[in-house]
């Protein structure tokens, strides 16, 4: 696991990677690291997977939702500052379907305020801004989920500069041990296995290869969808790694889905709709760029074992069903 941990932090860049047991685990640990909890609060996105929004919950913090912005579908930088609170801890930005967000700004934000920022990029294996590695701004949480752009076949990973943060990880992924039986706190049972760890050591040497095939094939889709679909946009200074093809289907979306599914092509809706509906969460205030994305997108297949062939008939199948 060390020689994992080792290698994954030398690829982005950074100090420190601590290898745990899934993504979910590392954005608690993360946050529990960083500090954060009971009476804190956390400014985050409404439009991503509810394990974002969970281990904010968690931690015993408050998640606080700021809008995205209607391009890229990342929180909208413009209104982070609005947010802040003498309650704001951290900052939490998502990294959504491997589009980095615009986080030199973000950091700018923390840095002002001296909030903690914690990067999800659980989707974002790869993704840079302008020049430097997604995962190395703040402390970064990454998933190994099967779906991700490289597999543990399941696992996560905290990345951070902070040594004290990295030590406080490994505490708490194992029980408050460093050494066998030698507690130095309170600790769970988040570590990652071995031999999750040794898958990860055979996938991440391919991780560049698959992510210029997803980014090939996001080109091919881009060329020939655009004039009729808005297709996704990296964000100016990003390096896109495609972990999903979200268009934007403005009228008749689980129309073109199910034709889709009937000539024998997966697609999928990422997400449904927006984290403060849910009634565990439950936020009052509107979030109308959010809202109207989870109304509109449609992921289309993207990985590399889409074929050049595949591609040809996903765009043809989707320009001959799309509403018009």
């Amino acid at each position: 696991m060390v020689t994992f941990e080792n290698q994954f932090a030398d690829y982005l860049g950074v100090e420190h990677a601590v290898a745990v047991s899934s993504g979910t685990s590392a954005l608690q640990l993360a946050l529990m690291a960083e500090g954060v909890g009971a009476g804190d609060e956390v400014i985050t996105t409404p439009f991503t997977f509810v394990a974002t929004v969970n281990a904010i919950i968690a931690v015993g913090a408050r998640p606080v939702f700021v809008d995205i912005d209607p391009v890229s579908f990342n929180i909208s930088v413009d209104e982070i500052e609005s947010a802040i609170t003498p309650r704001t801890k951290a900052i939490l930005p998502v990294h959504l379907f491997g589009n980095p967000a615009p986080i030199v700004a973000i950091k700018e934000i923390t840095d002002r305020y001296n909030l903690k920022l914690v990067e999800d990029a659980a989707q974002a294996h790869g993704s840079e801004y302008f020049g430097a590695k997604i995962g190395g701004f703040g402390t970064g949480c990454f998933s190994f989920y099967p779906t991700k752009n490289m597999t543990c076949a399941e696992g996560g990973m905290v990345t951070t500069n902070n040594p004290e943060v990295a030590k406080r990880v490994r505490l708490l992924r194992n029980h408050g041990m460093l050494e066998r039986y030698k507690y130095h706190g309170f600790g769970f049972n988040l570590r990652m296995s071995e031999i999750h760890a040794a898958i990860g050591l055979v996938q991440l040497p391919k991780l560049d290869s698959f992510n210029t095939v997803r980014q090939r094939n996001a080109a091919y889709l881009t060329s020939v969808l655009s004039g009729s679909l808005e297709c996704p946009k990296a964000e100016d200074g990003g390096v896109h790694v495609y972990n999903q093809f979200a268009i934007r289907v403005k009228t008749g979306r689980e129309l073109l889905k199910e034709k889709l599914t009937a000539e024998g092509i997966g697609s999928e809706i990422y997400y449904p709709s927006i984290i403060p509906t849910e009634d565990h969460v439950r936020e009052s205030a509107l979030f109308p760029r959010a809202s109207k994305a989870a109304d509109e997108v449609l992921s289309l297949p993207i990985h590399p074992g889409v074929s050049d062939r595949d591609l040809k008939w996903i765009s043809s199948t989707v320009l001959k069903h799309v509403p018009r």
